[in-house]
């Protein structure tokens, strides 16, 4: 990467970092786009080289917060052992549903409870996205990488279906119910725990996640 590149990238990245630190500390209404300029220590009109307003580096920001996320969640499904599969199972199994950690229950399970651990211990996190968070800004925090580490989980996404021995009837729906019910349940039971705590919670959060997978997981692929 050349100097000016470089230079740019730095202040790309000076100004999420700085946002995202007024955004959580005083909210999106309250800052102006000239207090993110100068604390970052750009000039305002440089800002406009980068977003169009703050509502778009609000956007961009979830969508890199919620790929950093999603990124975590992923690299430790990759990695975990035979063993902690097997743990993880029987620990958000119950009497009714069973499946195997090869299974796109189990993987979305697994990431979904990454995610939930994760916004659990940075509430601060959790109250930023949820409260702006809507979803056309998710499924674009889905397909664009705002910074170049960025993961595309739609591609994830669409890996996870191509492994699936059986077709999956309107994922995008699928994926849509999942999300808006993670969210709502986890700032309600993070946050305030209500109706109760969130281990409480994650049996019966998991159970209905896999209720709604099943719901549309259609005939094996062999067979049509």
């Amino acid at each position: 990467m050349g100097k000016v590149e470089s230079n740019k990238l730095q202040k790309f990245n000076s100004l999420l970092d700085t946002a995202f630190n007024l955004f959580t500390t005083k909210g999106v209404n309250k800052t102006s786009i000239a207090e993110i300029s100068e604390q970052a220590g750009i000039a305002k009109g440089t800002f406009y080289l980068y977003f169009k307003d703050k509502y778009d580096i609000r956007n961009k920001l979830i969508s890199h917060e919620s790929s950093k996320l999603f990124k975590n969640a992923v690299a430790a499904l990759e990695s975990h052992s035979k063993q902690e599969a097997e743990t993880f199972c029987q620990e958000v199994n119950d009497t009714e549903h069973t499946y195997s950690d090869n299974s796109l229950e189990y993987k979305i399970i697994f990431i979904i409870n990454h995610i939930i651990d994760s916004l659990n211990n940075n509430r601060t996190l959790l109250t930023f996205i949820s409260k702006n968070l809507s979803w056309g800004i998710f499924k674009e925090a889905l397909t664009t990488n705002v910074a170049e580490n960025d993961i595309n989980f739609k591609d994830v996404f669409l890996e996870m279906l191509a492994d699936e021995d059986h077709v999956m009837i309107e994922p995008e729906i699928m994926l849509f119910l999942i999300t808006e019910l993670v969210s709502s349940t986890c700032y309600s039971t993070i946050l305030y725990e209500e109706p109760a705590n969130l281990e409480t919670i994650k049996p019966y959060l998991f159970s209905t996640i896999i209720s709604i997978i099943r719901q549309h997981t259609g005939k094996l692929k062999g067979d049509i």
